[in-house]
């Protein structure tokens, strides 16, 4: 047995402590463990795979690692990746008594790591034919399950109590039935249930002097069940839809993939034959439906035991409004027992390597009310690492909020400058319990001279320079969208002033038949301003002239300014050369808006000076560009239309991923902090009714759209109880005593929620790695009353207090104001912002440089020309950087044939995929392909699933959309009058998964044929075998065949390695050939030379890096 610290000095690396070797080397058994935060645990789990490899329990091949983000999933593979490779390289696997084959597995094998979402769409491509599921259902977006429901609701016929508009009732719709998928509950079971409200309401006599009719808050109680009741209706009319249009949302995915795995143990069997080590990261943040789904899989059954590593904290469970159920950690070690029956192993992570322990010292006090509790697993208090120095913990109670902002703001601004004398800069964070608090606090900060970036408020719409890029687009496909066009002008880009916007303002009503009056002279008050920004949006709503016309003709120059009249002039190009190319697909049509308005460099340049994110968030408009599928609709136009209702829906769309930045103070809501540190973090108003929430949480006894509690998957029960509170209506026996009870179980709920908001403060105290800035005011906004500090506070105010204080009290107000002082505060603006000189020099210089040769060019000699020209020449050769960069990316170990295809056909495409991957337009042509293959499978007796990876059909080209029933015959037809429809295949849907150098090459083959089947010898004795595929697309042109037959030579590379596996000799490349049959033509095509293994490998290894490739890098 090889020892953690052996492995650790191997590969160059800290040994692990006490408590990560005995979770690094604890039995290959299920085991949970419980990390706090800053506990190493992505380290630890990286230590435990190389450690169960190293030690032969498992291939790498072999290990299954799921988690929450794409990002998580990103980091856990590649650290475990790198870990793996350095063991390779180790005396450990290549020493004298070098364990065999160690080696060679890591190098042709990958872990498969991924998210528990991609899993379960997975595990429902293989095996959702047992729902059943079609292989090739879309998955919707949010965006695009409200687009569907919606329809289905505005169709309804049937009478609603409800008087809610149909998008409120469509969003009902949609959060119901996430709930019934979320605890696997079906309509039925809401319909049947016999503790309906309904029933107990009407049937229930009345309690001691009560009149005989029910309460209004028990009548409320009864008519929320009633609307419960209309909705499953439309839950079911939904459903069906989906169906019938073969898609899923993310619910139901979820929910199908745990009801495959629950009612179908062959299923378990198969993945437990697959994957002998299962890493589940962050287990408190799963749900109901994830915890049967994975328990079913992998918690017990025949078979063997695979090792099950859960990892979570239970402090940090913050996602119940969400779906998480926070007991799924409670009930870990009986869901997965070892194979005696026992309960599965029990291992913590108890230091933290992040935080200072006076963070931790006030984190085990807000935590300890929820340690140790009946029920719940007991949770060790964390501790710091050795020789952590001590925090920098201040606290501060204010009068206002206002007061409570300046002192935040002067905390974090004296913490910047003192790292600035030493050199440093360092990382800040705002967190904040409500998104709206974000915007004052960033202006306070702002004043004090510190870069802003404001990541909590709104979504990936919002975010400016993707707002931006959308506002171009509109204007593109809707000339009348005069607010776009309007930000277009006042914004950086092109900053029009308030006189220049009049001026296109008058040009306008001149050009508009109906000519109404428009103000003239200087525009010099706010007033004036916001008639004349009132009027264009206006005018845009009417068939009357509007800005675009103005912009397109905007008169003399003479009545603009002549900055003014040159930024018209470039919009007005801009706009009109992307109208020209507005039937492109959206994806690229944003990425021409992009570069239209220079936002590539402009961003950055942005994240180099510290002042901004770089690509992520571009990329992330880019990736749900590439993704869009019109349902109705098509181009931009639908695209737009998509937005536009995902700004309501799906808040805006979901925002690239967040990293900690120097050198600017990220604002952020407590939710989006998690998993993330700064050196310098601030929690402001801690204020009660704040900070914890006094929002009432939601129960099935006032909100329709929740599912009753005693319905739930995770609800309190003997076995659970740390569950879903449910009402106790066991000794109610009239109708005063149901009302005291919902009305006791509404209180429970909110305990609970309450428990919920500990958790959450938990999370932001343990972000800080040295300052933790906490603070709380008396009056908050315009409110009459004052607030004051919340409970929260009051528990850091005595733990800084006494004879051994955490930190300081710097501020205390004990009495506030008799009057709230915000109600007397004038706000004044200036718009639009005067831009700094140096910019405005730049931005000039940039406009200016046209040179032939920018590189050689030489300044003026003097003036202000020569100033511009120095201060923008190295702006400029960044942008000129940025543009030609390429970004290697490093070719994946495991490649199918149509990777291969598309790496032969466009490297530089390839590699763009491999980049930033965006999920591909669902493939019409594969779902005809998949049809018919499914007939040719049956008709040839094969009873083989398909892989979702690889559905036949997915490279035909030229199908027409869908298959009718007709087509279907046809094809049908033309295959039995081939010569293919006579013989008897050798192997048909033949999967395979061979090695090629340092690659894995995988795929499945439609049929192999004995060549003496195929009649296709010339009498030799050992004629061997030809692979075909069918196809139910056109030919493609010759120019493209080169490529598309490297799919045959890898089939044909493959067959070859398979026939000597199973005849147990060589069998050369020469004894196998390989063609593609068109069904619908009738056509077989043979190429004349197809590459070999050595070409094969050339095509995997040659480029500017072995197994490297370039991407366009910025674009």
């Amino acid at each position: 047995m090889i020892e953690p610290d052996v492995i650790a000095d191997a590969l160059g690396i800290h040994r692990p402590t006490a408590e990560q070797a005995e979770v690094i080397s604890g039995p290959a058994e299920p085991t949970l463990v419980l990390a706090g935060a800053g506990a190493g645990k992505t380290e630890t789990m990286a230590a435990r795979v190389v450690w169960l490899v190293a030690n032969g329990y498992a291939r790498p091949g072999e290990i299954l690692g799921l988690t929450f983000t794409r990002k998580a999933a990103q980091q856990l593979s590649r650290r475990i990746r790198r870990r793996l490779d350095a063991l390779a390289r180790s005396p450990l696997c290549t020493g004298p008594g070098a364990a065999p084959g160690i080696a060679e597995a890591i190098r042709t094998e990958d872990p498969q790591i991924s998210t528990y979402h991609a899993f379960a769409g997975t595990l429902l491509g293989t095996y959702g034919l047992l729902v059943p599921v079609e292989p090739d259902a879309r998955l919707l977006t949010p965006t695009a399950a409200f687009q569907l429901a919606h329809d289905v609701v505005s169709r309804w016929e049937s009478p609603l109590t409800t008087g809610s508009t149909p998008g409120r009732v469509t969003r009902d719709v949609l959060t119901l039935a996430g709930q019934l998928s979320d605890h696997l509950v079906t309509t039925d079971d809401l319909r049947t249930d016999p503790d309906l409200m309904t029933t107990l309401v009407a049937t229930l006599p009345p309690g001691p002097r009560q009149r005989q009719a029910p309460t209004r808050w028990l009548q409320e109680t009864a008519d929320v069940q009633g609307h419960r009741d209309e909705l499953a209706d439309l839950v079911d009319a939904v459903a069906a839809r989906m169906r019938t249009e073969s898609a899923l949302d993310h619910g139901s995915q979820m929910a199908l993939s745990a009801t495959v795995a629950r009612d179908h143990p062959q299923v378990g069997q198969a993945e437990r034959r697959a994957f002998r080590v299962v890493l589940l990261d962050e287990y408190q943040d799963t749900g109901h439906s994830q915890r049967v789904l994975l328990s079913s899989l992998f918690g017990g059954g025949a078979g063997p035991v695979p090792a099950v590593t859960a990892v979570g904290d239970p402090m940090q469970s913050i996602y119940g409004w969400r779906g998480a159920s926070a007991s799924n950690l409670d009930r870990f070690r009986e869901d997965f027992p070892l194979a005696d029956g026992r309960r599965s192993h029990l291992r913590e992570l108890t230091t933290s390597w992040r935080n200072p322990p006076e963070v931790l010292t006030l984190a085990n006090r807000i935590t300890a009310p929820l340690r140790d509790r009946p029920g719940s697993i007991p949770v060790a208090e964390l501790r710091a690492r050795p020789g952590a120095e001590a925090a920098d913990l201040r606290v501060a109670v204010l009068d206002t909020a206002s007061d409570e902002r300046e002192w935040l703001a002067d905390a974090i601004a004296a913490r910047y400058s003192a790292a600035a004398r030493d050199g440093r800069t360092p990382t800040a964070a705002v967190l904040v319990r409500r998104n709206g608090d974000s915007a004052a606090i960033a202006a306070a900060l702002e004043s004090r001279g510190l870069a802003v970036e404001v990541v909590g408020v709104g979504g990936l719409l919002d975010v400016p320079e993707v707002a931006d890029v959308v506002a171009l687009l509109t204007v593109v496909s809707r000339p009348g969208a005069g607010p776009a066009l309007l930000r277009l002008l006042s914004g950086s880009r092109f900053s029009l002033g308030a006189a220049d916007l009049a001026a296109l303002a008058r040009r306008a009503s001149h050009l508009s038949l109906r000519r109404p009056a428009a103000p003239g002279g200087a525009v010099t008050a706010l007033d004036q301003l916001e008639d004349i920004l009132d009027g264009i949006a206006r005018g845009e709503e009417t068939d009357s002239a509007g800005l675009a016309d103005a912009l397109a003709d905007p008169g003399p120059a003479g009545g603009y300014s002549p900055d003014g009249a040159a930024r018209i002039s470039e919009l007005a190009g801009i706009i009109s050369g992307l109208r020209a190319r507005s039937s492109a697909p959206p994806a690229r049509l944003v990425a021409a808006a992009e570069q239209a308005l220079g936002l590539d460099a402009e961003v950055r340049l942005r994240q180099r000076a510290g002042v901004g994110e770089a690509r992520e968030q571009l990329d992330a408009l880019q990736e749900v560009a590439a993704g869009f599928r019109p349902d109705r609709g098509t181009g931009l136009e639908a695209f737009l239309s998509y937005l536009d209702l995902a700004r309501t829906v799906d808040g805006g769309l979901a925002r690239g991923e967040v990293a900690a930045t120097p050198g600017r103070v990220q604002i952020l809501t407590v939710h989006s902090a998690k998993g993330l540190e700064w050196e310098i973090v601030a929690v402001p108003h801690l204020a009660q009714g704040v900070f914890p929430s006094d929002q009432a949480p939601q129960t099935s006894v006032r909100t329709a759209t929740q599912l009753p509690e005693h319905l739930r998957g995770d609800r309190e029960s003997e076995d659970n109880a740390g569950g879903v509170p449910v009402p106790r209506l066991d000794d109610v026996t009239d109708r005063k005593l149901l009302q005291d009870a919902l009305e006791s179980h509404v209180k429970r709920v909110r305990r609970r929620s309450l428990d919920e908001d500990r958790r959450l403060f938990y999370v932001a105290v343990t972000r800080a790695e040295q300052t933790l800035l906490l603070s709380g005011s008396h009056w908050i906004g315009g409110a009459a009353t004052p607030k004051g500090p919340s409970e929260f506070l009051d528990e850091v105010l005595e733990a800084c207090g006494g004879d051994e204080p955490l930190g300081e009290i710097d501020h205390l107000v004990v009495t506030p104001s008799p009057t709230n002082p915000a109600t007397t505060t004038v706000v004044e603006a200036t718009w639009p912002r005067p831009a700094a000189p140096g910019r405005v020099a730049v931005a000039r210089a940039v406009d200016a440089a046209v040179p032939v040769d920018p590189e050689n060019e030489d300044p003026p000699e003097s003036g202000p020309a020569r100033r511009w020209h120095l201060a923008a020449a190295p702006l400029l050769a960044d942008a000129r950087r940025a543009a030609e960069q390429r970004d290697e990316v490093i070719l994946p170990r495991r490649l199918t044939a149509g990777q291969m295809v598309a790496l032969a056909s466009d490297p530089r495409e390839f590699a763009d995929r491999l980049r930033r991957p965006v999920p591909f337009r669902p493939d019409r042509f594969a779902r005809r392909g998949t049809r018919f293959h499914l007939w040719l499978e049956h008709r040839f007796g094969a009873t083989h699933l398909l892989d979702i990876d690889d559905l036949p059909g997915a490279g035909d080209q030229g199908a027409a959309d869908g298959l009718s029933e007709a087509d279907l015959t046809a094809l049908q037809e033309a295959f039995e009058a081939s010569r293919w429809a006579r013989m008897t295949p050798a192997a048909v849907e033949v999967p395979f998964e061979v090695g090629l150098g340092e690659h894995l090459l995988r795929g499945r083959m439609d049929a192999v044929f004995t060549a003496t089947a195929s009649a296709d010898t010339d009498g030799d004795d050992d004629p061997g075998w030809i692979v075909v595929d069918w196809k139910t697309g056109r030919v493609p042109a010759e120019r493209d065949m080169p490529a598309v037959a490297l799919q045959l030579a890898v089939y044909r590379y493959a067959w070859a390695q398979i026939a000597s596996a199973r005849l147990g000799r060589p069998v050369g490349l020469d004894r196998v050939r390989a063609a593609f049959h068109y069904v619908r033509s009738g056509r077989t095509i043979e190429p004349a030379h197809l590459p070999d293994a050595d070409e094969l490998s050339r095509l995997l290894s040659d480029g500017p890096g072995r197994g490297r490739l370039l991407s366009r890098g910025g674009r």
